[in-house]
């Protein structure tokens, strides 16, 4: 398998892909070396002697659930790796990605190769340079995230990753278009909505700034197309979220259900024998039958809405999150409830 064609792998059981447009504008604007190009010079803006003959393309392109694809990876000269997300939403949690990001990069060009990793001879290894282009809202992002000072405290520790934070500035070279880019659109889709006047208006008001306006004169029916192909995923995700999550609640219910009834009964033997068993057992399995299918039904209703994120490929956080939300669960009780269940 060559480096440069990395397999999609693919699962026996029938999964649904990933909450990501499998070819965003990001990745078709990157993918010309022409603006591939220019985004190497923003980062090395010493460098003015590359050319567009001097990238090949590294990206690692699985898009099923579970397994990694990254946004965008090139080597420069065959000496150097650049690893880039692309993110919306800020999380440290991508230091970790770019990590399994550096190292599945890695096994892939040592295959590509043919390197023997268990010779005696030293083998050669680009340097990997890895970065994160934040075009959410929220301000003041460091310009640098490293594994050691954010998951161990700063304490020495036998690996560390740091990745490099690209934010919005009021520069004009092209990975600062992109990140405007971004930000026009979301501002036409909260106007909008998912819709294509949406994205025309976005791609308008981007060509009138002059911003990203040569690719997007070149490339604007691809970009609709991409962008529409987007709303269709999140469509899809949607609806198969709202249909897992009302065929889990249903499960949860009859689960519910069951307990509660079961222990009705227990309930309503045991105090039967105390007060007389008919009238007691009466009583018992009613208010055991509410109470347990009022607390069965929620508890199942909880462990499917860990089920369903853990799933779609959902983070613990995200999950979290929904059970704070949904359940009214503090903090607490929510960490507990997932860690004991993922």
């Amino acid at each position: 398998m060559g480096y440069e064609e990395d397999n999609a792998i693919r699962i026996e059981r029938d999964d649904f892909v990933k909450h990501t447009v499998r070819d965003s504008v990001f990745g078709d604007l990157f993918r010309n070396k022409k603006y591939l190009r220019q985004l190497y010079q923003a980062l090395h803006p010493e460098d003015n002697t590359v050319t567009e003959d001097d990238f090949t393309d590294v990206t690692i392109r699985n898009v099923f659930v579970n397994e990694l694809y990254n946004d965008l990876g090139c080597m420069v000269r065959g000496k150097l790796i650049i690893l880039c997300e692309c993110q919306s939403r800020w999380t440290l949690n991508i230091i970790i990605r770019a990590l399994l990001y550096m190292a599945r990069s890695y096994q892939l060009y040592f295959q590509e190769q043919g390197t023997d990793l268990y010779g005696t001879r030293k083998v050669f290894l680009p340097k990997p340079e890895l970065y994160v282009i934040y075009i959410g809202d929220e301000q003041n992002r460091p310009t640098e995230i490293s594994l050691a000072e954010e998951f161990f405290d700063g304490a020495e520790a036998a690996i560390d990753v740091k990745v490099k934070v690209v934010c919005e500035s009021d520069g004009t070279d092209i990975i600062n278009q992109y990140i405007v880019f971004s930000k026009v659109y979301g501002e036409q889709q909260k106007k909008y909505g998912r819709t294509r006047k949406a994205i025309l208006e976005a791609i308008k008001i981007c060509k009138d700034r002059n911003i990203l306006k040569e690719y997007l004169e070149s490339r604007e029916k691809e970009v609709v197309d991409i962008m529409l192909a987007l709303f269709d995923e999140q469509e899809v995700y949607e609806t198969h979220f709202k249909s897992l999550e009302r065929e889990f609640e249903e499960k949860g219910w009859k689960k519910g259900l069951k307990e509660g009834h079961a222990e009705g009964v227990k309930e309503g033997r045991e105090e039967g024998r105390e007060e007389g068993w008919e009238e007691g057992r009466a009583e018992g399995v009613k208010e055991g039958r509410k109470e347990g299918l009022k607390e069965g039904r929620k508890e199942g209703q909880i462990e499917n809405t860990i089920d369903i994120y853990k799933e779609i490929g959902q983070s613990k956080e995200s999950t979290i999150e929904r059970l704070m939300r949904k359940f009214g669960l503090s903090p607490d009780e929510a960490q507990r409830k997932v860690n004991m269940l993922w």
